[in-house]
């Protein structure tokens, strides 16, 4: 019979996973904080370590910093306020948290994904205007110190850049690969009114002129406007290709692409799955480690895991309900 790893407090809406140091940070409706850690290595069983006051309002979506950097996690809140909590510990004493960096602006921060690169650390967030930046770490022993690298806006080509855009959510996810000779890359989508800026972008560091190009768009002509949920890229581990998931209205769309440029600074793809099972909007996805196995979770409140057989032909492979006690 399963049992619960953690039972989260009443009024918790979002939460995220370390890996690494098999922690798990969860968000409050009233701007709580909780951290959960086992206190036995041997067993799965989680209890809450810390809570602690993050902002007056909700929190709406939690990530942790690479363990390479500290124990640290971001919080954006309700009003689109980006703050970085550092973990501090000296000897015996108590786990105590400090904030480290505030990030306010005129919009609201809707998501924040981060990456260890060959040379120093970076962030992406995405905003309420449609616009995204980069910011990069100046000092690895210091989370406040972030400099911004660039700002764009998620269309293709700088004639299509739009004024004044409304954007509800967005969604990014870092390449998992940063190999010797690898750029950095990620993937961005936005569900919001206006079309250009919506479909899922890859974008690419162009280190001879220190900028980020787009190098594929995953969208075919008549889904370019497509309201995106969620965007997963997928670990390598040996394809000459990659696979990227993107989820719309339409469906779990299970994309491959390629790993290099062609002359005009494009990246090949192809469609290769269309996924339909949770007849609602689809809220998070993950890969597994290996890259072979999608888990999806949406408003049906099931989570679903998605598997390629040796044909290549994308099917579900189970379900998980859930359950009361």
């Amino acid at each position: 019979m399963e049992k619960p790893v953690a039972t989260l407090d009443k009024g918790a809406i979002c939460s995220a996973w370390n890996y690494c140091g098999q922690r798990l940070a969860a968000g409050s409706v009233d701007g709580y904080l909780s951290i959960f850690d086992s206190r036995d290595p041997l067993s799965s069983s989680f209890t809450s370590s810390s809570k602690f006051k993050v902002h007056e309002g909700c929190i709406v979506k939690v990530a942790w910093i690479p363990p390479e950097y500290g124990v640290a996690v971001a919080c954006i809140s309700e009003d689109g306020t980006l703050s970085i909590w550092e973990e501090l510990v000296e000897g015996t004493n108590p786990l105590e948290w400090k904030l480290c960096r505030s990030f306010k602006t005129s919009s609201k921060v809707l998501d924040v994904q981060f990456s260890v690169t060959q040379t120093s650390l970076k962030m992406v967030a995405a905003y309420s205007d449609g616009f995204v930046k980069v910011f990069e770490l100046l000092d690895p022993l210091e989370l406040k110190n972030w400099q911004l690298q660039a700002e764009f806006q998620n269309v293709i080509d700088s004639v299509s850049i739009v004024g004044k855009a409304s954007c509800l959510t967005a969604c990014i996810s870092w390449n998992p690969q940063n190999g010797e000779g690898q750029e950095s890359s990620f993937i961005l989508g936005f569900n919001s009114d206006t079309p250009q800026l919506n479909s899922p972008k890859v974008w690419e560091f162009d280190p001879a002129h220190q900028r980020w190009l787009p190098v594929a768009e995953l969208a075919l002509p008549g889904d370019k406007g497509d309201q995106i949920y969620s965007v997963a890229w997928a670990p390598n581990i040996g394809r000459p290709y990659e696979v990227i998931a993107t989820a719309s209205q339409k469906g779990i769309s299970v994309w491959r692409v390629g790993s290099t440029t062609d002359m005009d600074g494009r990246l090949s793809m192809e469609k290769v799955a269309l996924l339909s099972g949770h007849n609602s909007e689809v809220w998070q996805m993950e890969w597994d480690m290996s890259g072979m196995t999608l888990a999806t979770t949406g408003g049906d409140g099931r989570v679903r895991l998605w598997q390629s057989n040796l044909n290549g032909t994308w099917h579900e492979q189970a379900t998980l309900e859930p359950t009361s006690s």
